[in-house]
């Protein structure tokens, strides 16, 4: 005789058949920052957040979510940024070329480097190159480190790539001959 609760059963059959959703999206938090506004009753607070959001292939893209809770402005920042992707033309798991990103008083250096490098890069810029897919970049911060300026002065940069078939078709080369020099 089996002394299990047939209504346990059913709840365990529920949830194992319930699998954990895995997404093709690489989901990062960059920045959270707690506001408040100060009104006759006291202060309200609010919470934005900076999420960034890649494939891993190629495509990238950041949002900011605002709400009164985490949890809320981070499903809203999600939902913001999976509808606006940039693709990124990629080489050998790195940049095509060197590019200095700006947003207001923030600046990105960014350098293509040779395999086993890895991501040299810090904070926003870091969490984007591996949203991604890069392995190998060499970045450098300049200027204003306000995570949300440096995240879209990275961002800029990102947009203005051209890869090796865009440049060879302006020269007329062949792709071949553009990387060879």
């Amino acid at each position: 005789m089996d002394n299990t609760n047939p209504n346990q059963s059913r709840r365990d059959n529920r949830n194992r058949n319930q699998a954990p959703v895995e997404s093709e999206f690489t989901e990062k938090i960059i920045a959270v920052n707690r506001v408040s506004k100060t009104v006759k009753g006291g202060r309200h607070f609010g919470f934005s957040v900076l999420v960034c959001v890649g494939d891993g292939k190629g495509r990238v893209s950041i949002a900011l979510g605002k709400a009164k809770a985490v949890p809320d402005a981070v499903r809203k920042g999600l939902e913001k940024a999976k509808k606006c992707f940039i693709s990124v033309p990629l080489y050998k798991n790195t940049i095509t070329h060197p590019f200095i990103g700006k947003f207001g008083a923030s600046q990105v250096i960014m350098r293509p480097a040779s395999p086993g490098t890895g991501v040299i890069a810090g904070g926003a810029v870091r969490a984007i190159f591996e949203a991604l897919g890069v392995k190998d970049v060499l970045s450098k911060r300049v200027g204003s480190n306000n995570p949300v300026n440096v995240a879209k002065a990275t961002m800029n940069a990102l947009r203005q790539m051209r890869g090796v078939k865009e440049v060879g078709k302006m020269r007329s080369l062949t792709p071949q001959q553009v990387i060879e020099g």
